[in-house]
C-alpha cells in the first residue's frame, strides 16, 4: 500500500511528476534494485516507492537534504519554522553561499533547511546557481510558501528508514557501476537543449553538454550489456533520437516549466528511451 504522503518534497526543475502515467506504462514488469542517478526532487522513486534503491545527484546540497530527512526530520522542522516570508531575509539567506567560511561552518541540518526554504520561496521554485556554484533565484513574493510541510517530510523520512535507500551524490557513471542484471535505471538528465537558447544547466557547475550526453549514451551502452533495465527521458531532438536509434524510443508531450513568461510554457515532445 503506497503511502499518499511521500512526494517530493523540494520542485525541481525537469520533474517528472506530469509524465508518471506515461512513465508508469512503461516500466519492466519486474525488476530488483531501483536507480536514480540523476534524482532531482524525486517524484518517480516517491511514486513507485521500491524497497530497495540507489539514489544519487550530483548536486551534493540536494542530496545532503535528503540525508538530513532521512536522519534529523525532527531538527530539520525546528529549523524550517524559523525563516520568514520576506524579500530581506530572503536575500540573506540566499547570500549565506558567497561566504565560503560561513557557509562551511553550517550544520547540515542548516544547509539543508536553507535549501528547502530557498525552494519554496524563491521565483518560480527554480532551484540555479551560477558559474561560481552559487544560488542566484530571486525572491518570488508568494503570500503563503509552504515552508514547512511536516506530514510529508516526516512521510518520506519514515520511507528512507524503513526501506534499503542508498544516498549518494557522484558522477552517474561511477554511481551506476552498482547497478546489475535484472535491476531497474531510471535516467533524468539535464536535457539535450532543444535550441541554442534554451538550454538549462544550472542545477550545479558545469552543465551538461553534448559531450556529457555522449557519456551517456555510452554509459546506457554498458548496463545493457549488462542485462539491466534503462529508461531515459530526454528531448525529442535529433541529436538524442540517433543517438539512441537501436532502443525503443516513444514521443511524449510535456510541458516545461523553466520559462519566466507562463506564455512560453507550452507543450513540447520529449523522449522516454528504453532497451526492454
Amino acid at each position: 500500500m503506497k503511502n499518499k504522503l511521500i512526494m517530493p518534497i523540494v520542485k525541481w526543475v525537469g520533474g517528472k511528476r506530469q509524465l508518471l502515467d506515461e512513465i508508469e506504462k512503461r516500466l519492466p514488469t519486474k525488476f530488483n534494485i531501483y536507480h536514480e542517478p540523476f534524482f532531482g526532487g524525486g517524484a518517480l522513486l516517491f511514486y513507485l516507492q521500491p524497497k530497495k534503491a540507489v539514489i544519487n545527484d550530483i548536486n551534493d546540497e540536494l542530496m545532503t537534504t535528503y540525508q538530513v530527512v532521512k536522519d534529523n526530520p525532527t531538527e530539520l522542522l525546528t529549523s524550517l519554522e524559523r525563516h520568514k516570508n520576506t524579500p530581506e531575509y530572503f536575500y540573506s539567506m540566499r547570500d549565506k553561499d558567497r561566504n565560503e567560511q560561513a557557509f562551511s561552518e553550517m550544520t547540515i541540518i542548516e544547509k539543508a533547511s536553507r535549501l528547502i526554504y530557498l525552494n519554496k520561496t524563491c521565483y518560480n521554485g527554480l532551484f540555479r546557481v551560477n558559474a561560481a556554484g552559487q544560488f542566484n533565484t530571486p525572491f518570488g513574493g508568494y503570500k503563503n510558501p509552504n515552508i514547512v510541510n511536516k506530514p510529508v517530510i516526516l512521510a518520506v523520512s519514515e520511507y528512507l528508514n524503513t526501506n534499503a535507500i542508498e544516498i549518494f551524490s557522484s558522477d552517474f557513471e561511477k554511481v551506476l557501476k552498482k547497478a546489475k542484471e535484472n535491476d531497474f535505471v531510471y535516467l533524468d538528465p539535464p536535457y539535450d537543449p532543444i535550441s541554442n537558447t534554451a538550454a538549462f544547466t544550472g542545477y550545479n557547475e558545469g552543465g551538461f553538454d553534448k559531450d556529457e550526453q555522449l557519456r551517456l549514451f555510452k554509459t546506457c551502452l554498458d548496463l545493457n550489456s549488462k542485462g539491466v533495465f534503462f529508461m531515459q527521458s530526454n528531448s525529442a531532438t535529433d541529436f538524442i533520437i540517433n543517438l539512441y536509434k537501436d532502443f525503443k524510443i516513444d514521443i511524449v508531450k510535456a510541458r516545461r516549466n523553466v520559462n519566466s513568461n507562463a506564455a512560453g510554457r507550452s507543450e513540447i515532445d520529449e523522449v522516454i528511451i528504453r532497451n526492454y
